[in-house]
């Protein structure tokens, strides 16, 4: 029963509010020798005790730590039970806060996350019982788990998400400060088939009687890739003439000339730059993003470092406040 943080909103490790408990069905028991019942913390009034934390851990942990061995299993568990630890005692904070302030779920919103669930995944009553009593839980349990959920969505967003308030200003200085949230352009990934510019004027043409030949076994069904490795005289030959992703501002005025007309996978006439003979391929090209696009990006992405940056303040202030006493 680990949850944690993100700048998404209170997530349990990559998993949704109010479905994460569904993943927990499917995984595997503890061993009942290995959970001894011993206190493991104090967070004021509660205690955490070792099975909690361990179930815990087990829960929460990555799919490819739940393939290992039970040994090896235990082993990772007790290189990062400190971690877990504190995790949870940050949990008992919230929800000790939460019902400090009043916080409480009713019955009926229970009931509406029970059934989101159940349609996210296409479950029946029968089916969803079925599935609890298949991994040792009861309703009553499997409740109590989802009520403490969305209790805590419920103090996060009451004590920090409201708090969180970003205006015109904010945004237009945090696009000043960040480059990524500049004005947007158009970006092409390009191929070419490269002919060096040869140091005797007098040869252009034979290099240009080599491009058009190349052109036109492209023209006729030839594969780009392959006849870029064999005929391309630049490094990129090696991996079929791909130059990767350029902005429109960072192009030649020959490439961007050539690009103008040229729509995902056409194939331009070869063409001269200073550096030499180009035969380019257009692979992709993303369209440009319209300011009111970056401006909601820049405002989700701003409201979201102020969110972790006040929830961690606030936690912190629960925790200044709290008697906690470690024991492990």
């Amino acid at each position: 029963m680990v949850y944690s943080i993100n700048s998404g909103g209170l997530l349990m490790k990559k998993k949704l509010i109010l479905f994460c408990i569904f993943c927990q069905l499917f995984l595997p028991r503890a061993d009942a020798s290995y959970l001894l019942d011993r206190v493991v913390a104090v967070v004021n009034d509660e205690v955490i005790t070792w099975s909690e934390l361990y179930r815990s851990m087990e829960t929460d942990a990555m799919p490819e730590v739940r393939k290992l061995s039970e040994d090896e299993r235990k082993k990772v568990f007790r290189e990062n039970e400190t971690v877990f630890l504190e995790n949870l005692i940050n949990v008992k904070l919230q929800l000790q806060e939460a019902r400090n302030t009043g916080i409480r779920v009713t019955d009926a919103e229970l009931k509406d996350a029970i059934d989101g669930i159940k349609n996210k995944y296409g479950m029946s009553e029968e089916k969803f019982m079925e599935s609890l009593k298949a991994e040792g839980f009861t309703i009553d349990e499997y409740k109590k788990r989802l009520r403490e959920q969305i209790m805590l969505s419920k103090i996060v967003n009451q004590q920090v998400r409201n708090k969180v308030l970003v205006n015109d200003q904010d945004i237009d200085a945090f696009i000043r400060d960040n480059s990524d949230f500049k004005a947007s352009t158009e970006r092409y990934h390009l191929r070419h088939i490269f002919f060096k510019k040869p140091g005797n004027p007098a040869d252009r043409p034979k290099v240009e009687e080599l491009a058009q030949s190349v052109y036109a076994k492209i023209t006729g069904g030839g594969d780009f890739v392959s006849l870029a490795k064999e005929y391309s005289e630049d490094a990129t030959r090696n991996n079929g003439g791909d130059l990767g992703f350029f902005e429109q501002e960072n192009l030649t005025k020959e490439f961007s000339s050539a690009l103008s007309q040229m729509k995902p996978g056409d194939v331009s006439k070869p063409l001269w730059t200073s550096a030499g003979l180009h035969i380019i391929k257009l692979e992709e090209k993303s369209a440009k993003k319209s300011p009111e696009e970056i401006r909601e990006k820049a405002k989700t992405t701003l409201s979201n470092k102020l969110f972790m940056e006040r929830y961690n303040t606030w936690l912190k202030s629960l925790r200044e406040r709290a008697f906690i006493d470690i024991r492990l």
